[in-house]
């Protein structure tokens, strides 16, 4: 006998709203279906409609609570190849920095919500104290915990000052030593093993064939990387390479344990690129140009589309953005988010798995509903069905649409 479970929208194991509906024989998960469009908040839509180009930069921070670096940093590097702003290269590191920064405080909320999932509170608690840390490094550089605000177009707002220093190297040296605790604390406890291995398998193959993202797709041993595949910022200095857990394990399976190994390792990575990017960060200016007005006009003369990826910590962001002379808003943009494209592989991952597996292979792959839904229209209360020859020729259409 087969039964339909709902998980959703709100449910204890989701942190924000989402459908995951499963067919169930006894307690194995023969069907998977996942519906979106629960939240929906316009924000394209505000960029180019209510906001100028500058303050689309802060709006585009609030896509994500966790990614409100990587998000901003897609558009001002969008807006940048069209208009033609020249970074300065302090500012390209101090970029980066920001970057690894967010990387590691996402990883650390992660990994603190993964624990939580397999019912195991005390970790949570723990790695969220640990996570503290990087809160007060964001606290200390910015000025606040959360949102960084410190990007413009050619450059950033605030500097990484000489007295800054010690104390990201303070940081560094307390992740350092405390390392070895976590990776042990997730990696060698029996439960942890038992609730995560061979859980939520997802094959290369599977992995390539649904485009998957981040840790996500490096997990299942994927090596593709924003960072090493087209390096942007002062990335090319850094020789970063994509993590996969056989760097540590000496094998891949692409299950939840895979996850939490990718994860770890990139945090130690992090770690290292700020320490270098510490040591060799150049000086000079942080922005190109620092009056906002001129830098607005000069957005306002330019015409022209580009597209920008950053590698987000839950995986490969792209925004295109396309710029119209005289036009007083962005004409046009468009935000891909990782999970949007990491959500397709609950499916694999869930199918012939227990009910009780839900949460946590739910969780392995991050997922941010908030930057990740869409609008859903109704016409006439009647759902439909879209081909992919449908769906193709609407593309076709937008494009001729914003050629004109």
């Amino acid at each position: 006998m087969k039964y339909e479970i709902p998980v959703g929208p709100i449910h204890p194991a989701l942190k924000e709203p989402i459908m995951i509906k499963c067919t169930i024989e006894g307690e194995r998960i023969v069907d998977v279906d996942v519906f979106c469009s629960q939240n929906h908040r316009g924000i394209e839509w505000i960029g180019m409609n209510r906001n100028n180009p500058v303050q689309s930069i802060y709006t585009a921070e609030k896509i994500c609570g966790i990614c409100n670096f990587c998000h901003p940093s897609c558009l001002v590097m969008a807006v940048e190849e069209i208009v033609g702003f020249e970074v300065p290269e302090r500012a390209q590191y101090i970029r980066v920095i920001q970057g690894e920064l967010e990387r590691i405080h996402s990883h650390l909320l992660w990994a603190g919500v993964a624990a939580h999932e397999l019912g195991f509170d005390s970790l949570l608690h723990y790695v969220w104290m640990v996570r503290e840390k990087v809160m007060d490094i964001l606290e200390l550089v910015n000025g606040q915990r959360v949102p960084k605000d410190v990007l413009m177009y050619g450059g950033v707002r605030r500097d990484i000052k000489e007295e800054h220093i010690p104390k990201i190297r303070e940081m560094l040296k307390y992740y350092a030593e405390g390392f070895d605790k976590i990776a042990k604390l997730f990696l060698q406890d029996k439960t942890i093993k038992m609730r995560t291995r061979e859980i939520g398998i997802l094959t290369k193959e599977d992995a390539m064939k649904l485009a998957t993202a981040g840790p996500t797709t490096r997990a299942s041993g994927v090596k593709k990387d924003v960072r090493q595949d087209m390096p942007y910022y002062a990335y090319p200095d850094f020789e970063v390479k994509a993590i996969t857990p056989d760097m540590l394990t000496g094998e891949t399976l692409g299950d939840t344990y895979d996850r939490i190994v990718v994860r770890l390792l990139e945090v130690k990575q992090s770690m290292e690129i700020i320490e270098q990017a510490l040591d060799e960060m150049p000086g000079g200016e942080i922005l190109a140009e620092p009056k906002v007005m001129k830098v607005i006009n000069q957005i306002k003369k330019s015409e022209g589309e580009a597209i920008a990826r950053h590698e987000a910590p839950r995986g490969e962001a792209i925004h295109y953005v396309k710029l119209k002379e005289g036009f007083e808003y962005l004409y046009a943009w468009k935000v891909r988010a990782p999970t949007y494209i990491n959500i397709l592989s609950w499916r694999p991952m869930l199918m012939d798995m227990q009910i009780a597996d839900i949460p946590i292979v739910a969780a392995s792959i991050d997922p941010c509903m908030s930057c990740t839904n869409r609008v859903t229209i109704v016409e006439d209360n009647r759902e439909r069905v879209l081909t992919a020859e449908h769906l193709h020729r609407l593309s076709v259409q937008k494009t001729r649409r914003l050629m004109k």
